[in-house]
């Protein structure tokens, strides 16, 4: 018996992209504020713009757009422009959402633990839907996507690398309890991209 021929994937339309990039935004502003509401953070470009909103009081979701500027403009160099311009969106999306759910959606108190596990994976798998749609947030996950390209190194394992480098300078601005409940969160969020992204 001959196997049936394998057939091209067929490229996601424009609604696809839409439905897709929307439905990211919503599950990574819904792991943030989780996180936020037991005062934890996480790794890549959300812990650095936790990081920066703890030390200066600023709104997490303008934070997240201003860390990003380099990270996009590497992108631009890296990827072209179509990779970057949808970037752009889902980065601005994030930061209009992340303001958005912090209006419609109160969380008031939850448990460290099950904040950094539900967090991870909220985040986790929006980044998955980033991934297949062609995007990414910016930030580490740029890096993370250019050498997986180029090197052939896993994108999950240069993630967490960057991390773990987030979670330690967090040390400076937030209490050790909760930093070793966003190492939890870290690592769930870069073991769901470990686990599940192929190139």
């Amino acid at each position: 018996m001959t196997a049936s021929p394998v057939r091209p994937a067929r490229p996601h339309a424009l609604l696809d992209d839409a439905q897709g990039f929307g439905t990211a935004i919503l599950l990574v502003g819904l792991g943030l504020a989780v996180l936020r509401s037991a005062g934890l953070l996480t790794g890549g470009l959300p812990g650095l713009a936790f990081l920066t909103a703890y030390a200066t009081g600023w709104p997490l979701g303008w934070t997240l757009a201003v860390v990003n500027l380099p990270f996009v403009a590497f992108a631009w160099r890296a990827f072209g422009t179509r990779f970057t311009c949808r970037t752009l969106i889902v980065a601005a999306g994030l930061s209009l959402g992340v303001e958005g759910i912090g209006r419609a959606l109160s969380v008031h108190a939850a448990h460290p633990l099950f904040a950094a596990v539900a967090g991870g994976l909220l985040i986790g798998v929006g980044l998955l839907v980033l991934f297949r749609h062609g995007a990414s947030l910016g930030g580490f996950g740029v890096l993370a996507l250019f050498l997986q390209r180029r090197r052939g190194w896993n994108a999950g394992a240069v993630q967490l690398a960057c991390d773990a480098a987030i979670v330690a300078a967090a040390f400076a601005v937030v209490e050790p309890q909760r930093v070793l409940h966003s190492v939890v969160s870290a690592v769930v969020v870069n073991l769901v991209l470990m686990w599940n992204h192929r190139p």
